[in-house]
């Protein structure tokens, strides 16, 4: 059976237009279940959904079982007007959601139209054979509405029924990702009379998210009732969120800009953007802003701090290069690390390091040099220095400064808070900044 284009409108819903949805995102798979996959698609529905004003309430995984799938649709509507489902809109045996959708919805699957042209499109445009189980892409519920998928051959599917809206997307996230974008957030904004909301980011490195929010408090506790700050902590990092809800007053956002002189006034020297970046992307913009050159010297790090720095797109203007001195017979020849330094001190001290970045500015030619050097564990103790015991270093020509903590993280965390760190002092040195009493890593 074909169904002509465009399908039947659905029933409408009986959500009040007055007041945002409640929202459930729903993923379907064994493979997110097992950790085989990362959920990516959440996190992207869940900014993308902020931005217009909803909110999601719950995520919830299920695995590929049809009575699993209903029971969770069961739920999900208690719960939420509106559910966003991924996955299982594949050609394989696996893929159950549609069939699982069609009698949970009262119908069968019909072929659409449309959607078989497109999909025998794009098999023609790569000169392959369409085989029927490629055809069965264009099988969809009956009471649907059909959502195009323009870069993909499983179409997404709109439900209206009994007061919520049910949306099936494929759990590809570049289809999923497009299919939001083109129809489900547009209709979901056109359907929803939905506040308008506004979101500040804040991005600060050296002080741990319990110090910024000591230093803060009264700032945040005088904030309006429709303003709200999130902190979003990382690796030496922590990323602070300030959301406003429209209240019928005029220029929301700039009544929000408006709360940030005071913001700095208390924590500006941890600040190291206004926007949605990184620390090293941050970094690059002071060093092409000062006309300044960057090498590393890096041995508990591995390379990770150069890597870190050239990651930014145009890093090729500053960074000229790193070396990775593992072994204490590199730290001498390639950074001229002397021999009595090694012997008195250790490869793991403030004396060693300054010299490796000291070295690295002469042996690379440039204007500024950080170096690292550690215990990242868990082996490599010593009587007198923990496992996690890292060094850190940073010379200009002018001064060398130093600095030694004890991460004592696990090896993994303790080489990134490493690679943090030394590009935290990186920053605040750039910066003109002096907050060395300060730092928390």
């Amino acid at each position: 059976m074909l169904l002509p284009s465009p399908l039947p409108t659905p029933n409408s819903t009986n959500i009040s237009p007055g007041a945002p949805p409640d929202v459930e995102i729903m993923t379907i798979g064994d493979e997110l279940l097992y950790g085989q996959v990362i959920d990516t698609n959440s996190a992207f529905m869940g900014q993308e959904l902020g931005k217009i004003g909803l909110r999601v309430r719950q995520i919830s995984s299920v695995s590929d079982r049809a009575d699993e799938i209903v029971a969770a649709l069961d739920q999900a509507r208690q719960r939420a007007q509106v559910v966003l489902i991924t996955g299982g809109l594949g050609p394989t045996k696996d893929d159950l959601t549609k069939h699982v959708l069609a009698r949970y919805f009262g119908t069968e699957l019909v072929m659409h139209e449309p959607t078989l042209r497109h999909v025998e499109e794009i098999f023609k445009r790569f000169n392959r054979p369409m085989l029927d189980v490629n055809r069965q892409q264009a099988l969809v519920p009956a009471n649907c509405e059909v959502l195009p998928n323009a870069v993909g051959t499983a179409p997404g599917m709109w439900f209206s029924d009994q007061g919520t809206i049910f949306v099936s997307m494929p759990g590809v996230p570049f289809e999923m990702k497009r299919l939001m974008t083109d129809h489900v957030l547009p209709r979901l904004q056109a359907q929803f009379h939905l506040a308008p909301i506004e979101h500040l980011v804040v991005m600060t490195a050296g002080l741990g998210e319990s110090f910024l929010a000591e230093k803060i408090a009264d700032w945040e506790d005088a904030l309006p009732a429709n303003f709200k700050l999130a902190y979003l902590p990382s690796f030496g990092a922590v990323r602070l969120r300030l959301t406003g809800t429209a209240d019928g007053q005029p220029d929301l956002r700039g009544r929000m800009l408006a709360l940030l002189p005071a913001l700095r006034e208390r924590i500006g020297e941890f600040i190291f953007a206004e926007e949605e970046t990184t620390l090293e992307a941050a970094i690059g913009k002071l060093l092409l802003a000062k006309n300044l050159t960057i090498g590393t010297a890096e041995s508990c790090t591995g390379g990770l701090v150069a890597q870190r720095l050239t990651s930014v797109s145009g890093s090729s203007g500053y960074f000229r290069g790193g070396i990775v001195a593992y072994h204490n017979d590199i730290k001498q020849e390639e950074l001229g690390v002397k021999p009595e330094t090694l012997a008195q001190f250790g490869a793991v001290s403030e004396a060693t390091v300054r010299e490796m970045a000291e070295g690295a500015r002469r042996r690379l030619g440039v204007d500024v040099a950080v170096a690292t050097s550690g215990i990242a564990g868990p082996t490599g103790a010593t009587d007198t220095k923990k496992v996690g015991t890292v060094c850190l270093a940073y010379a200009d020509g002018t001064k060398t400064i130093s600095r030694e903590y004890v991460l004592d993280r696990g090896r993994a965390l303790n080489v990134e808070y490493a690679a943090q760190s030394v590009l935290t002092m990186l920053r605040q040195e750039l910066a003109g900044l002096d907050i060395s009493h300060t730092l928390r890593v």
